[in-house]
């Protein structure tokens, strides 16, 4: 058998198989959590540094540009290092638990939280973008109807908003997945830490005794597969949720120019 034959076997042993998957599954669950709870947080940060310009709230406003610029212009890679080795970690993490070691756990959670850090900055900002492209005139209507600023923005503002930076809140989801790759610096057991792991190990599992290039072609080329078909099953996915809600909204408005249509007929 050839080397490279050799390195492609690896990948019908079930014990590997089982190690990538769990690898898989890490790196979803990080990256889901990472993305909800940096939409969350970002969305507050966009909207203290968007409405809080004046009077006593101005202290959020001038926060939230700090912490955005901060995290926005410096490395994620940065922030890992730092939170692995200053943030503290909550009781319930120093256990073992999901079949990882309590060291585990505790570099999980803080190589999680410099994601949140990093990435709810970035969502800030695109968020702080859909805001501006909603009309002053939308808030201006809900005062004049009685609401209050938070049911203006829940209500009216925020819908709006996101609708806009549907494309490019994607692209910034898809790079949040990606980005999950850079906590193997710290040996975290997502995706990347156990290809690596697997490649430290492979001269054991190729049938050669020793460690061969293709190995590496074999193992990061299935990771960068897997990342692959991750991220184009979330575009995908998200477009065919875009195209059905187009096409209601197409026909409405062809039922609309229609009528019109018919009226000015019927006028002439």
């Amino acid at each position: 058998m050839s080397t490279f034959g050799n390195s492609l076997s690896m990948l019908k042993n079930p014990a590997i198989l089982n190690f990538i998957f769990q690898g898989v599954l890490f790196t979803l669950i990080i990256s889901v959590v990472a993305v909800v709870l940096s939409i969350l947080f970002g969305s507050v940060l966009a909207l203290l540094r968007n409405y809080c310009t004046t009077g006593k709230t101005r202290i959020f406003h001038m926060l939230s540009v700090v912490y955005i610029e901060l995290f926005r212009n410096t490395p994620l890679l940065f922030w890992i290092f730092i939170c692995v080795v200053f943030c503290p970690t909550p009781g319930f993490v120093n256990r073992a638990m999901f079949g990882l070691s309590s060291v585990n756990n505790k570099l999980l959670f803080k190589a999680a939280v410099a994601l949140i850090l990093y990435t709810s900055s970035v969502i800030a900002e695109i968020v702080r973008g859909g805001l501006n492209s909603v009309a002053h005139g939308q808030i201006e209507a809900g005062q004049s109807q009685g609401f209050g600023m938070v049911r203006i923005m829940w209500y009216i503002v925020l819908p709006q908003a996101f609708r806009a930076i549907i494309p490019t809140l994607l692209s910034q989801v898809i790079t949040t997945i990606k980005d999950s790759s850079f906590l193997a610096n710290v040996a975290v057991i997502e995706l990347m830490a156990r290809t690596k792991q697997i490649l430290s190990a492979a001269n054991r599992y190729n049938g050669t005794n020793a460690s061969n290039v293709s190995d590496v072609f074999v193992l990061f080329g299935t990771a960068a597969l897997i990342y692959f078909v991750i991220n184009f099953s979330i575009s995908m996915v998200v477009r065919s949720m875009q195209n059905r809600r187009a096409v209601p909204g197409g026909r409405r408005q062809a039922v609309v120019l229609e009528k019109r249509a018919a009226g000015a007929e019927c006028d002439g």
